[in-house]
């Protein structure tokens, strides 16, 4: 059996601690960037229309960034009503909601999510969809990095303004113009609870024609809006 050569093993190593140095050094400077920057597209929003395009649909990416400011207070808060009720309390996990997931996905053939909207917005704007351990490492990495150099104010503007709310709908402004026809900034507490209502699976459920179970899922978080103040 022949040994590597030690000139080589220096070469791998090196090779290997520059990849380790750039993969750190462009991650935070990416993560900085969008504090400032508004991310203009997803990895999610070019899958669905690749997906689209393969169901013999138009590709549709409609999607308007609006800022935290133009953005009506109900649909914050039934945002963190709807998905992480600590989200001002946490820094990007909530390991108490996690055991949860796990405890029920444990019990159940529909996986439960526990994720934070930190976490969320992670996995929005800087990942590629799917479920593996690989990406939910990146994840909390890149979760980490949000709490570390943007605000909760940041964080909420950008998660609201990604995040998938229909058929080639992506942010609030535009889910707001297609369910509602008016601006994010003009939603009433039951149209905001309506829409975040089907952030699990904007896909399949609809803020207008809701089933019993998206009926009662709004319900459920108008009552946590008002909980939560």
């Amino acid at each position: 059996m022949k040994k590597v050569k030690p000139g080589l093993f220096k070469l791998v190593l090196r090779i290997v601690k520059l990849a380790i140095i750039f993969f750190f050094g462009f991650s935070i400077f990416w993560v900085i960037l969008y504090r400032f920057v508004n991310p203009p597209i997803t990895w999610l929003m070019i899958s669905r229309g690749f997906e689209r395009k393969a169901d013999g649909k138009d590709w549709k990416i409609e999607k308007k960034w609006v800022d935290f400011d133009s953005i009506a207070d109900p649909m914050k808060r039934a945002a963190v009503a709807a998905e992480d009720q600590k989200f001002l309390d946490h820094f990007g996990f909530d390991f108490k909601a996690m055991e949860k997931a796990v405890d029920k996905n444990a019990h159940s053939h529909k996986l439960i999510g526990g994720s934070t909207i930190s976490q969320q917005t992670a996995k929005n704007v800087f990942l590629w969809p799917g479920r593996s351990y690989i990406r939910k490492g990146f994840e909390a990495y890149f979760t980490l990095l949000e709490e570390i150099f943007w605000s909760k104010k940041r964080i909420m503007e950008v998660y609201l303004n990604e995040i998938e709310m229909g058929d080639g709908i992506y942010g609030v402004e535009a889910a707001s113009q297609e369910y509602f026809g008016k601006s994010a900034k003009d939603l009433t507490p039951h149209e905001a609870a309506a829409i975040a209502s089907i952030f699990p699976d904007p896909l399949k459920w609809s803020p207008t024609d809701p089933s019993d179970y998206v009926r009662h899922r709004q319900y459920i978080i108008r009552k946590n809006m008002r909980r939560l103040g």
